[in-house]
C-alpha cells in the first residue's frame, strides 16, 4: 500500500513510492477492496474529518448543533445521512461573514500555502485555502488516478488550460510531478496561444493532453488550418474537466477520431480538490467515484434521500483527507446517475456510466419537457457535416418559450441537412427546436470552459 501511516489522519504517503510499470493499479488493495471493507474506511475517515472539523470549525459546529448531531453520533454510513448538506452559496455567505477564508477554515491562516477559487461569475468569488499537506494529497491522488488513465512517468503532458485561480490546471500539474511524467504547463487564454500550441506540440511531441474538450476541438481546428492533422500530433490519452463534453458520446467519439487518442472524462467541483475524484479508466466506461479519497453519495435532490444504484440524482461529496478547508456533504447541483455494475478494469467503485449528465440550473425547461445542453451536443456531433461549435438560444414569443439551436458546418452543407438534424434533435429531446446553419468560424470561441446557452427571454 502506498500509505505510509494507513491508519492516521489526515493521511501522510511516501512520496518515493511508485508502482512497478507494468502495475495496473497505483494501490492495488484499496482500489479492488470489497464494499465492505471500502464503506469500514470511509466510515473512519468520514469520523475522523467530522472530529477535526468539530474542534476547528465553527461553521460546522454550529449547523450540527443545530440538527442534533455530534461527530461521535455518526457510527455508519445511515448516520452520515443525517448531516446537513452544504451548499456553494453557504460557502459564499460564510466567506462574506468571516473574511477571507470563512469560518470553515481548520487550520491558522498562516498555514494557507496556496490560494485558488472561482471566478465570481454567479456571485462572491469564494476563496479555496490548500496547506503544504494538502497539496502534497492532492499530488498524490490525482498521480494514483491518472495512474488508472494509463499515464505512466515515460509520459510527457501537455497541460492546455488556464494557468490562473482555475484549479484544474494547478491539479493536473501537481498530479503530473507526482506521477514521475514531464510536464509542459503551456496554459491558455492568451490571444494567438492556441496557434502556438500547435507548432510545440509539433516540436515537443507530448503524449498527453489536458484541458477542457471545447478547448480540444478548437485546437483541432487551429491544426488543420495550419495544414496539420491533429491525429499526426502524436497524442495517446487526452484527459479533460470544467465541462461535460468528455463523457457526451458523440463527443468522446469525435475527440477520439480527430486525434487518434483516448478521451478520458474527469472532474467533480473546484471546492472538491483533488478534484479527479470523479475520473474514468483507460476503460472509459465512465466515471469511477474513487470513494476514498472523496466519498460521493447521490441523492435525490427533491427529497435529499439517497438514490439507490441505477437511478439519477444529485452527487453529493465529503472530503476524506483535506486538513484545510474540508467540504462535508456539498451539494454538487449537478446531475448523474450512477451504478455499481463492475468496470473491466477491476476496481470496485461505483461509476457514473454516463458522467455528468449537466446541472440542475443548466437545465432547460421548453413546453414541459426538460432539456440538458449535453442532450443537444450528443445529437450535434453525430453530424459529421457539422462543426464542434453551438450555441442555444432561449426567447419568449407571445408569452411561448422557444430554443433555437446555431451550429456551425463543417463546410459547404447539404440541401437537407438541417431538416436531418432538426428531426434527430426532435427524437431525441422529445421537443421541437429551430435550427440555424452558420458558416465555419462564425461563432465565438473560448479558452475557458464553454457557454453553450444565451437565455434572451427576459
Amino acid at each position: 500500500m502506498s500509505a505510509a501511516v494507513a491508519a492516521s489522519w489526515p493521511p501522510r504517503y511516501d512520496p518515493e513510492y511508485r508502482p512497478a510499470a507494468g502495475e495496473p493499479y497505483w494501490d492495488r488493495a484499496r482500489e479492488t477492496m470489497s464494499r465492505d471493507e471500502r464503506d469500514a474506511l470511509v466510515l473512519a475517515k468520514i469520523q475522523a474529518v467530522m472530529a477535526w472539523a468539530w474542534e476547528r470549525a465553527p461553521f460546522y459546529r454550529e449547523r450540527w448543533r443545530a440538527a442534533g448531531l455530534e461527530p461521535g453520533d455518526v457510527k455508519s454510513l445511515d448516520d452520515f445521512a443525517r448531516v446537513p448538506t452544504i451548499s456553494k452559496a453557504d460557502l459564499r455567505a460564510d466567506q462574506a461573514a468571516h473574511p477571507p477564508f470563512g469560518s470553515y477554515l481548520c487550520v491558522a491562516p498562516g498555514d494557507v500555502a496556496r490560494i485558488h477559487g472561482t471566478s465570481g461569475t454567479s456571485g462572491r468569488p469564494t476563496a479555496f485555502a490548500w496547506t503544504r499537506d494538502d497539496m502534497a494529497r492532492i499530488a498524490e491522488a490525482h498521480a494514483r488516478i491518472m495512474w488508472s488513465m494509463g499515464l505512466r512517468p515515460s509520459d510527457s503532458v501537455f497541460i492546455g488550460s488556464i494557468l490562473s485561480l482555475y484549479v484544474g490546471s494547478w491539479g493536473a500539474l501537481l498530479g503530473t510531478e507526482r506521477l514521475g511524467a514531464t510536464a509542459f504547463p503551456f496554459g491558455a487564454g492568451v490571444p494567438g496561444q492556441t496557434l502556438q500550441a500547435v507548432g510545440w506540440l509539433q516540436q515537443m511531441r507530448p503524449t498527453a493532453f489536458y484541458g477542457t474538450p471545447s478547448y480540444a476541438l478548437r485546437l483541432a481546428e487551429a491544426a488543420r488550418s495550419q495544414g496539420v492533422e491533429p491525429a499526426s500530433l502524436g497524442l495517446r490519452v487526452m484527459f479533460f474537466s470544467g465541462e461535460p463534453g468528455a463523457g457526451i458520446p458523440a463527443t468522446k467519439r469525435l475527440i477520439e477520431a480527430t486525434f487518434g487518442a483516448l478521451c478520458i472524462d474527469s472532474g467533480s467541483m473546484g471546492e472538491m480538490t483533488p478534484w479527479m475524484n470523479l475520473a474514468e479508466c483507460e476503460q472509459r466506461a465512465g466515471m469511477h467515484l474513487w470513494q476514498d479519497i472523496v466519498y460521493a453519495e447521490v441523492l435525490d435532490p427533491a427529497t435529499w434521500r439517497p438514490v439507490p444504484p441505477g437511478g439519477s440524482g444529485t452527487p453529493v461529496y465529503t472530503h476524506l483527507e483535506r486538513e484545510c478547508q474540508p467540504m462535508i456533504r456539498l451539494v454538487s447541483g449537478d446531475i448523474a446517475e450512477w451504478t455499481d455494475a463492475p468496470c473491466a478494469c477491476g476496481r470496485t467503485y461505483p461509476r457514473l456510466p454516463r458522467g455528468i449528465v449537466g446541472r440542475i440550473d443548466d437545465m432547460i425547461v421548453i413546453r414541459g419537457e426538460n432539456v440538458y445542453p449535453s442532450a443537444i451536443e450528443d445529437v450535434l456531433h453525430g453530424f459529421t457535416e457539422l462543426g464542434s461549435e453551438f450555441e442555444v438560444v432561449l426567447t419568449r414569443v407571445n408569452h411561448m418559450d422557444e430554443v433555437t439551436v446555431r451550429v456551425e458546418t463543417a463546410g459547404s452543407a447539404p440541401d437537407n441537412l438541417a431538416e436531418r438534424v432538426a428531426a434527430a434533435m426532435r427524437r431525441t429531446l422529445g421537443v421541437r427546436a429551430a435550427l440555424e446553419l452558420c458558416p465555419p468560424d462564425t461563432l465565438r470561441r473560448t479558452d475557458l470552459k464553454s457557454r453553450r446557452v444565451r437565455d434572451e427571454r427576459s
